[in-house]
């Protein structure tokens, strides 16, 4: 049987230390990459839904999940980023 590697979309905050004179230019810092991430605090928030594989490039694939019950929209199939065959 194949397996998979699949990427989902997902939603997370992570936590951020930077020294700065206000929080406008904390933010400016971070966005700049001069933050310093706090150990441990990656947080999973939930499956992002309203990304994913546009249905136009992946007719069959999504015609294969309707088949099997799966919903799938006419815009994307929800969180899948990608999917890829590593082995057999």
């Amino acid at each position: 049987m194949p397996i998979y590697e699949i990427e989902q979309f997902e939603m997370h905050t992570q936590k951020y230390r930077v020294e700065a004179d206000s929080e406008a230019q904390a933010i400016k810092r971070l966005f700049a990459g001069e933050a310093d991430v706090v150990d441990g605090s990656l947080e999973f928030i939930q499956v992002v839904d309203d990304c994913g594989l546009p249905v136009d490039e992946y007719r069959d694939l999504a015609d294969a999940l309707d088949a099997l019950g799966e919903s799938v929209d006419d815009d994307v199939i929800p969180s899948i980023r990608c999917i890829v065959q590593v082995d057999k």
